[in-house]
């Protein structure tokens, strides 16, 4: 068996595409997975009250105000739980009151006025490295505050604009919650229920090292989902977190299992431990679709109960001697057991807890205990922006190039006293982004839907009756037309606000005809702006890769050290940091892989960087295999004394790691100076008695572990070479191993 084994070739078993046939699929593709109409209705709703009622009591600038604040808010609206939907939409109601004041305060002063649309845009820019919650929040307050800039108004009146707009954000936020006493934890359901289902597709699925662990989104989704519950000590809110919890437990059951039938069938594919076992995955696949569709739409299952007794009757069976003990097909088939009888608990637990919501008290003592305060996470938040207050960061390299270009917008706008100058610095601020491809995709479905939009508003100008109820009938479709179909492309949420933004000044008595020409020249100047400062300072997706496969393998570095850590220390718990460390993996590979799907569409990327990055990428998930599977053994076998040569092999796991992750992040080494991993591992393997169980688990998993970071060092050390230019790498440096 060679280093090299188990290697895939292209990242997510996909051939990698031409870069510029990506990039402009990309632009043209429509994600009707995206359309949202109900949430397009009560989108609608809000923006269409407003309005209606200041047409018919006279006090239309009012309508005007609330609705445009619904409107800005319903886009923080979406179908994530309730709790963090009001959380979300109450800051952006605010936001968007505190935009319309600033701006309708700055707007007399142009100086003024482009420092405060500068400085905002700045701190907008710097908010993608918190979540893209923030981001959107920070985008929806500099468009607000650009708009409301171009109409200065005094004190008491920018007050009162403020006012109405954050009483529109509060309208649509309370029709976005209007259901949350009939639909509480249907979010939280539905995620659940998604889970469950991958769960049992996995279940019958061969499982190939260079794989992703299964169920892998779905997880990130139900965590996500979750989070929201924190706070939540109702019987029911304990109930979704068990059965999460639970969730995650079965994940590293079934990959182990399947491990363990890839390992049966290379010893004897034809043996009766190998039919039990295609059995016991068969039953265990239908009790978790059983789950998934009882936490969907309420469904029992008669046959749980006896589907049940099935499966403890196949893990009785393994436990029968029927071979030799000193075989290594019996000591497979004693593996098997242990995660038979161990995914069987798992699994009734999940059905008493989704039919009967019967909470363990200690499981939400221990979620309790891990609960990070606020004064923490504030101070987590404050951290995190001041790691990016360097040009270092791609954060705030966007955030300076936002800030920059918004300002020279506005200054371009008022200085040449453009009619509706306000489109131009809020074309930039809407069309700039982080990276090249959402930059420039945005930028020509800004222009080519600015211009569809303004056709199609001239038609409907000819069509439709010049009367107030005509106009606002015509902002009620288009304001559906914008969430509904919007999200699924951007040229057609431009082309919709196009259309409702002329039609909104025609209600204020505007001429269509003043609004469409100043709206085409300065979109265009604005998305020429924000083109051209991305062409002269960009940020490119494969400059940031370098830091993020660091960052995931100083992740594997630490969840590998909290397993060793339970290895060794078997009578201390440490299941809080276990859950802690995996999911902070999970979280850095995932952002790794998110990232190279964005490289592979932009353009300049070498098909071999690519295809080496895909190989770093497979091998890593043959890695977090290898460590899952470690944890998984901490439940399954009976704790022993650790071997003197486990730890240094522990030590030099966690040093290779660290060496990687410095030479990614520009420190001189030479692959001699690497640990000689091979060699710890043979000394491991002939310590102890390789027939005690746990010994012979630890074994197998420290063997895949040292395949996969051996071939990983090998890619990493070939892609840093190539993007260095193809030269030899400098010889060794000293490095310090960090505590």
């Amino acid at each position: 068996m060679t280093d090299r084994e188990d290697t895939a070739v292209y990242g997510h078993g996909q051939i990698v595409p031409n870069a510029w046939a990506s990039f402009w699929q990309n632009v043209i593709r429509f994600q009707s997975e995206k359309v949202v109409p109900w949430l397009a209705l009560r989108s609608t709703l809000g923006v269409a009250l407003p309005l209606a009622v200041g047409v018919a009591l006279g006090a239309v600038s009012s309508g005007l105000a609330m609705s445009m604040g619904a409107l800005n808010v319903s886009f923080s609206d979406s179908h994530d739980p309730y709790i963090q939907r009001a959380k979300r939409m109450l800051a952006a109601s605010a936001l968007v009151g505190v935009g319309v004041f600033a701006g309708e305060l700055s707007g007399y002063d142009s100086v003024l006025a482009v420092l405060v649309t500068g400085a905002w845009a700045f701190v907008a820019g710097i908010l993608v490295a918190l979540s893209t919650a923030a981001a959107d929040l920070g985008l929806i307050s500099l468009v607000i505050l650009v708009v409301y800039a171009a109409t200065p108004q005094p004190p008491e009146q920018a007050a009162v604009s403020g006012l109405l707009a954050f009483a529109g954000g509060l309208l649509q936020t309370a029709l976005a919650l209007a259901l949350w006493p009939l639909r509480r934890y249907v979010p939280e359901r539905r995620a659940l229920a998604e889970l469950y289902s991958e769960l049992a597709r996995a279940a019958l699925r061969p499982v190939r090292a260079s794989d992703t662990p299964p169920a892998t989104a779905q997880a990130i989704q139900a965590q996500s989902t979750l989070a929201s519950l924190d706070r939540d000590h109702s019987i029911a809110g304990e109930r979704y977190r068990l059965l999460l919890s639970q969730a995650e437990r079965m994940r590293l059951s079934l990959l182990t299992l399947a491990r363990l039938r890839n390992r049966i069938e290379q010893e004897n594919p034809a043996c009766q431990e190998t039919k039990d076992l295609e059995e016991y995955l068969e039953i265990t696949s239908g009790l978790l679709t059983s789950i998934s569709n009882l936490l969907h739409s309420g469904e029992a299952d008669s046959s749980v109960s006896e589907r049940l007794q099935e499966l403890q009757n196949l893990a009785e069976q393994m436990r029968a001697p029927k071979l030799a003990r000193s075989t290594p097909l019996a000591a497979i088939a004693r593996d098997v057991r242990l995660q038979m009888d161990a995914l069987t608990g798992q699994i009734r637990s999940a059905i008493d807890l989704a039919a009967y919501a019967t909470p363990a008290g200690l499981a939400a003592f221990e979620r309790r205990e891990a609960r990070k305060p606020w004064a923490l996470r504030l101070g987590g938040t404050l951290a995190t922006l001041r790691a990016n207050l360097s040009l270092e960061s791609a954060a705030c390299r966007h955030a300076v190039r936002l800030a920059a270009c918004v300002a020279v917008g506005e200054a371009v706008g008022r200085g040449f006293d453009l009619r509706r100058s306000y489109w131009l610095p809020m074309t930039v601020a809407i069309v700039l982004k982080p990276d090249f491809t959402a930059t420039f995709s945005r930028g020509l479905l800004r222009l080519a839907g600015t211009f569809l939009g303004l056709v199609f508003a001239t038609g409907l100008f000819h069509l439709l009756p010049g009367t107030p109820g005509a106009q606002v009938a015509a902002i009620v479709i288009l304001t559906f037309v914008l969430r509904c179909y919007g999200p699924a492309n951007y040229g057609i949420l431009v082309a919709s606000i196009t259309a409702f933004i002329v039609v909104l000044f025609a209600v204020l008595g505007v001429a269509p005809q003043e609004v469409m020409l100043p709206r085409a020249i300065n979109t265009f100047a604005g998305g020429a702006i924000a083109l051209l400062a991305y062409w002269l300072w960009p940020t490119w997706e494969r400059t940031q890769v370098f830091e993020l496969i660091a960052q995931m393998l100083d992740a594997y570095r630490q969840y590998f050290r909290t397993i060793r850590e339970s290895y060794m220390k078997p009578e201390t718990p440490f299941e809080h940091e276990l859950d802690r460390t995996r999911g902070a993996a999970r979280l850095a590979r995932s952002n790794l892989e998110a990232s190279f799907d964005r490289l592979v569409a932009e353009p300049g990327t070498s098909p071999e960087s690519v295809r080496l990055l895909s190989g770093i990428l497979a091998s890593s998930h043959r890695l977090v295999h290898a460590l899952m599977a470690l944890e998984a053994g901490l439940a399954s076998s009976h704790p022993v004394p650790p071997r003197g040569a486990f730890r240094p092999f522990a030590n030099d796991i966690e040093l290779t790691l660290y060496y990687l992750a410095s030479a990614l992040r520009g420190s001189s080494l030479n692959r001699d100076v690497m640990p000689d991993l091979r060699e710890d591992h043979h000394a491991l393997v002939h310590s102890g008695d390789p027939l005690t169980e746990r010994y012979a688990l630890v074994n197998v998993e420290t063997d895949r572990i040292t395949n996969s970071l051996n071939t990983l060092t090998d890619e990493v050390f070939r892609w840093i070479q190539l993007q260095n230019g193809g030269g030899r790498q400098p010889e060794a440096q000293p490095l310090g191993l960090k505590s």
